[in-house]
């Protein structure tokens, strides 16, 4: 009897060893993220930070209610600030979050508000947060660079529903207001830019993608913060509380309909993913354009039914698109969109500093399809990633189009 207790006494001391250097392993950069694109997420994770001074950050941790009444106490809450994507994660970086903590707890949100220090001769700070669901041991993650060679800097400034929760959704609805609340002064500064973009070049074509010679910029001037503006054109608006700084926040406004298709005309452009070039000329010189996309969805499939689920699922997607990854481009038209919509949620999702992998499908590590985003230092957004586009993506491309057309693509 003594015997088998030492045994598994000793079994517990090597299980208990084993679980804390599984966690001491835990990376930001090792962190399977698939749940942040999945279209069965109970939760979106948005982490706002906004620069108090050369040393001060305050992370505004919105959490959207997704689930319907979901419980507080179903889910657990943390942060963690880390110094690299390669650190790893241990017991005393992760910050609990309580009931305590939140600032907010509203129909549609719970908000958290922390301030951390970061050394102004730290190059690289990045804040993460960690829902973790107890009821199937999901795991929601939301990370932000704080500082890093691929942003700009934080604004000391941001944007708010009327209810003052940080607004956290990738666009908004032209004419609808938000509040703007600054630590830097009582104006910020207006630009308005009413550019619209193309469709993006496939994974296989590797020629650079065409860009506009010239964007039209409207400077609006200074305006009041603490009074409700409203955002009225469509386009995106870029706000600055410094112009002769690089740091903003970039705000990009929609038609009523968007995130879901507007009409006809864009149901043209949005099909090209999964279109010849012939059949997608006829459909934009098509004069009733209703008609000519009925035939069209019957063509591909031969069967009304099937028609009709195929369109359901399409366009299911490019709105999951749009809402995940628009940015100064409708989600639909960025790389990242292209991708989600043709291929599906991704598998496994891995963030570096320097560039984000989906991984598709695949029973070892040699039979995974890998997409490969790259990350791009941009004013306007932190978030800024291109597909590096390679030709061994054809087969795979075509093979999923194909699925597609047949109406047997389902997520």
């Amino acid at each position: 009897m003594k015997l088998k207790t030492n045994i598994l006494i000793t079994f517990l001391f090597l299980a208990i060893g084993a679980f804390n250097q599984g966690f001491s392993q835990k990376k930001l950069n090792n962190l399977n993220q698939t749940l942040r694109y999945s279209r069965y997420s109970r939760l979106g994770l948005k982490i706002i930070p906004i620069k108090e001074s050369d040393t001060e950050y305050r992370l505004q941790m919105v959490i959207e209610k997704i689930e319907e009444n979901p419980s507080f106490d179903t889910f657990s809450f943390s942060y963690s600030i880390l110094n690299s994507y390669e650190q790893d994660i241990l017991d005393d970086e992760v910050n609990l979050l309580t009931s305590n903590d939140l600032k907010y707890d509203t129909e549609r949100h719970w908000f958290f508000e922390k301030s951390v220090s970061i050394p102004s001769n730290q190059e690289t700070a990045i804040a993460l947060l960690t829902v973790l669901d107890t009821r199937q041991g999901d795991e929601y993650y939301y990370h932000v660079d704080l500082k890093s060679p691929f942003i700009f800097g934080q604004p000391s400034f941001g944007a708010y529903y009327a209810n003052n929760i940080p607004f956290d959704q990738n666009f908004l609805t032209k004419g609808q207001s938000l509040l703007f609340k600054s630590e830097s002064g009582p104006s910020l500064h207006e630009f308005y830019y009413p550019v619209t973009f193309e469709v993006p070049y496939p994974p296989m074509e590797t020629k650079p993608a065409s860009v506009p010679k010239e964007l039209e910029v409207m400077d609006r001037g200074d305006f009041l913060t603490n009074v409700p503006k409203s955002l009225d054109n469509e386009g995106y608006y870029f706000y600055q509380s410094d112009t002769s700084s690089v740091s903003g926040l970039l705000l990009k406004t929609t038609n009523e309909a968007f995130p879901k298709v507007k009409d006809w005309e864009e149901m043209i452009q949005m099909v090209t993913y999964i279109s010849t070039r012939k059949e997608h000329e006829t459909l934009l010189l098509a004069e009733d354009k209703k008609k000519a996309l009925d035939e069209y969805w019957y063509n591909l499939t031969r069967n009304p039914d099937t028609a009709k689920d195929l369109i359901k699922e399409y366009f299911r997607q490019t709105e999951f698109a749009n809402i995940l990854f628009t940015d100064f481009k409708e989600g639909w038209k960025t790389d990242r969109g292209m991708v989600y919509i043709v291929m599906g949620p991704p598998n496994e999702v891995n963030f570096y500093l320097d560039r984000e992998v989906w991984s598709y499908g695949g029973l070892n590590e040699s039979s995974k399809i890998r997409f490969t985003f790259v990350r791009v230092k941009n004013i306007l957004t932190p978030h800024y990633y291109t597909l590096n586009r390679s030709k061994a993506y054809q087969p795979v491309w075509f093979k999923n189009i194909s699925i597609w057309r047949s109406g047997k693509m389902a997520f």
